[in-house]
């Protein structure tokens, strides 16, 4: 399946992989609606995009307004083709020193609005009897790190919602592919929450030495073009996944002393 002229919807569109997204779609010759929670910050990205682009501004913690966000979504171009749900925050905090404040916001924003907008926009896809879901999760979505505990089970929990997803509408034409990015160069580091639900503010060195955003957004579209099941992208990270799965012991430990944060 070619992206190319498809509509393409993109939450977290603002900065980092939406934004990069929405360039390397562009060159594409889509139709792109671009979401976020920043107006100006989307006006100046529709004036980079050599195509067709329209802005819908929303917040993806008004978990009741998805509904009339789609109705908005599809009534610029008639349609939608890919949804990418990119939109999220992280968290750098232990467990032991963050307010359940911020475990429920976590919850509420990587998981719940991804839901919330995929269910809005299901009748949709059926209707045309095609679509395709490209989640964009984490490698914590595969395995543990301290530091990130809400965000690790709301990325875990968007897996094993949209594997159902796919499982029960793969008749009606609907397609779902997870991709579990790893150290992408972004501001995630520094807009995650600490343990009292203000942002950390400074990057980490590990971030700052990721793959960049155009790097990463053509090796996304890639699998979303090849119609992947799963993908995950990045450096040396991407191993954790493998061993998770046959020596997730060791893994344990090599984490552990990895003195991450």
């Amino acid at each position: 399946m070619k992206l190319d002229n498809k509509v393409v919807w993109i939450t977290g569109a603002s900065s980092g992989i939406g934004e990069g997204l929405a360039y390397a779609l562009a060159e594409k010759k889509c139709k792109l609606i671009v979401s976020a929670r920043s107006i100006e910050a989307l006006q100046n990205l529709k004036k980079q995009c050599q195509t067709e682009v329209e802005i819908l501004p929303f917040d993806l913690a008004d978990l009741d307004s998805m509904k009339e966000q789609v109705a908005k979504a599809i009534s610029f171009f008639g349609k939608i083709d890919l949804l990418i749900l990119n939109g999220g925050v992280s968290q750098r905090s232990l467990i032991a020193e963050t307010d359940f404040s911020v475990d429920r916001k976590l919850i509420e924003v990587d998981y719940l609005a991804n839901v919330a907008l995929a269910k809005a926009i299901l009748p949709h896809f059926i209707e045309n009897h095609s679509g395709h879901y490209a989640v964009v999760t984490s490698l914590m979505g595969k395995f543990g790190s301290p530091y990130r505990s809400g965000y690790c089970g709301a990325k875990h929990a968007l897996h094993g919602f949209f594997d159902v997803m796919r499982m029960e509408h793969q008749k009606d034409g609907i397609n779902v592919t997870l991709v579990c990015p790893g150290f992408i160069q972004t501001n995630v580091a520094k807009n995650a929450f600490v343990g009292d639900g203000s942002k950390q503010l400074t990057d980490d060195e590990a971030t700052q030495n990721g793959m960049t955003v155009p790097v990463f957004a053509q090796k996304m579209i890639k699998a979303i073009e090849k119609q992947k099941f799963e993908v995950y992208i990045g450096g040396k990270e991407t191993l954790g996944v493998l061993i998770k799965r046959f020596f997730p012991t060791f893994l344990h430990y090599f984490v552990i002393r990895s003195k991450v944060k």
